[in-house]
């Protein structure tokens, strides 16, 4: 897993891919397999992450990082 996850950062990073953004992307991306694991269990997936259900709730909410429309759109 450690392997696939270098790769991935070193894909971002020849890519320009600034530090905030690939943070952003990665946090979205894990809150949302979290959630799907638990068949859209807010209250679940939240246990899991360590976070309040509100707390959830206000990740999801928040746009899309720029990097996630541009590769959508690819």
């Amino acid at each position: 897993m450690r392997e696939k996850l270098r790769s991935l950062v070193a894909e971002m990073v020849r890519g320009g891919v600034p530090l905030d953004m690939a943070c952003r992307e990665f946090e979205r991306t894990f809150v949302e397999e979290v959630l799907a694991a638990h068949d859209g269990n807010h209250s679940a997936a939240a246990r899991e992450l360590g976070i309040h259900r509100n707390t959830l709730s206000k990740k999801l909410e928040e746009p899309p990082s720029r990097l996630r429309r541009v590769s959508l759109a690819s």
